[in-house]
């Protein structure tokens, strides 16, 4: 199993586009082994986005064969 982590510098980067970019680098790590992903778990921090609690993704997965 992998996990792959992106979190904002600030309050103002968007969820979707930390998303996109971890779900992104979970694909390709997949297909180094010509494997499908398969999410596990996703956790996102909760708003409000102030004092340091900024945007952040965490996707746990694996590689299966499709």
């Amino acid at each position: 199993t992998y996990m792959v982590s992106r979190q904002a510098a600030t309050g103002f980067t968007g969820m979707g586009t930390l998303k996109a970019e971890a779900m992104k680098e979970a694909y390709e790590q997949c297909q180094k082994t010509g494997k499908s992903v398969q999410v596990l778990e996703a956790v996102d921090a909760k708003p409000p986005y102030i004092f340091g609690n900024f945007p952040k993704t965490e996707i746990r997965f694996k590689c299966v064969a499709e």
